[in-house]
């Protein structure tokens, strides 16, 4: 079975303290165990991303976090994760415990508003009412306080589960359609795709940027051939007239310039997904910055899934080595995988990203929008390695 990618998928995180049941939520709305249950607060330490098909919702990521009311420098660690969780969340949902008397909601209320300002919609969950009969009274007192959709449950015997699910899909915010290449292809056009073959390839089969867009190319009409940089040539002359657009692989951007006809657009993969996954015109603005660098600017490149880098990994020796060898001299360079993206990034002069594909749109958006807040220039792959080579592309 085709599982659909993590980035594509609705992304559903719980908050809450400690043993309000976040856990067994998740359980309960997958109508299995895909979260670790105990009595023991404190037993997810992590946040944990669990993709299941939820009935009349389809396909969607869970994030089971670790309570925001952890205590001690791990636990502070913790909660730093957990606030992370809000730069790729779609939906909230703020658990609270119907057998704990909690007269002071300021944590909550805190965290509601960490969660407004990243614009996420949020639900009120009232968990455990099995253990409370007069959980109506907390739960009137909620949306009075929070002033939230407030749906009461109990995930331990799946009561009110239908009704969260639900609150949930009327809550989703509509995203935008976006096309990854309906700005450049039209129906009947000829696309060439120059794929990857590196070391970094996976082993029988193609990776998401290359299947994503080549579904897109086929939603829109219009016809694929696509060949490795070594039969580049060959698959040109097997044409009988030149493509209308070339898309390849950012790493042989200068050699397909050099070798395709003059009438033939170019792009690549990590171009077109400047456009599908976060801003455009951002990050042309961030290429054009690499003109200013000096001996002295620092550099962080991040990427926003935390893959094991191999030899000649794009972003952690084959842009360094462009670099080096634009400029003359190496730079002082960080890097981040994953969720560790800076808060601060004062210290750096340039920000570049990688494509973005394992993450969501929203949480490539909220990194350029972090970026724009600092005033730090901002790039991707793609468009950094064409500045480099002085490639044109559209």
């Amino acid at each position: 079975m085709n599982e659909t990618p993590n980035s594509n998928r609705t992304h559903i995180a719980i908050f809450g303290r400690r043993n309000t049941g976040k856990s067994s939520i998740i359980n309960a709305a997958a109508n299995q165990d895909a979260a670790i249950v105990s009595d023991t607060a404190g037993t997810t330490t992590d946040p944990v991303k669990k993709a299941i098909e939820i009935n009349t919702l389809g396909a969607c990521t869970i994030i089971d976090t670790a309570g925001f009311d952890d205590e001690g420098e791990l636990g502070a660690l913790r909660i730093e994760k957990t606030k992370k969780i809000m730069e790729s969340a779609d939906i909230a949902l703020l658990v609270f415990d119907a057998s704990f008397k909690n007269d002071n909601y300021l944590l909550e209320l805190k965290w509601k508003n960490d969660l407004k300002s990243f614009k996420i919609p949020t639900i009120a969950v009232v968990n455990k009412i099995d253990l409370n009969s007069d959980y109506k009274s907390i739960e009137e007192n909620i949306k009075e306080i929070f002033n939230l959709q407030t749906v009461s449950i109990s995930a331990f015997n799946k009561l009110n589960i239908d009704k969260l699910i639900e609150a949930v899909k009327s809550a989703i915010p509509k995203s935008e359609e976006i096309s990854i290449t309906g700005h450049i292809v039209n129906e009947d056009d000829i696309v060439m795709l120059v794929m990857p073959q590196d070391i970094q390839a996976p082993k029988g089969r193609l990776i998401l940027p290359q299947v994503q867009t080549i579904r897109d190319i086929l939603d829109n009409k219009a016809v694929i051939i696509s060949s490795t940089f070594d039969k580049f040539e060959t698959a040109l002359k097997a044409l009988s007239k030149p493509p209308k657009v070339i898309i390849t692989d950012s790493q042989v951007f200068k050699e397909v310039e050099k070798l395709k006809p003059k009438e033939t657009l170019l792009t690549s993969f990590s171009v077109l997904f400047a456009r599908y996954k976060g801003d455009e015109e951002v990050y042309k603005r961030g290429a054009d910055f690499i003109d200013n660098l000096t001996k002295e600017s620092k550099i962080l490149i991040a990427e926003s899934c935390t893959h094991i880098p191999l030899e000649g990994d794009i972003g952690r020796v084959k842009i360094p080595n462009l670099l080096k060898k634009k400029f003359g001299f190496s730079f002082d360079i960080d890097y981040a995988l994953g969720n560790d993206f800076p808060d601060d990034l004062s210290k750096y002069d340039l920000i570049i990203h990688c494509g973005g594909c394992m993450g969501t749109r929203k949480h490539i958006l909220n990194r350029i929008k972090k970026c724009e807040e600092q005033n730090i220039p901002i790039t991707n792959y793609g468009m950094a390695i064409a500045k480099i080579n002085n490639v044109k592309y559209i």
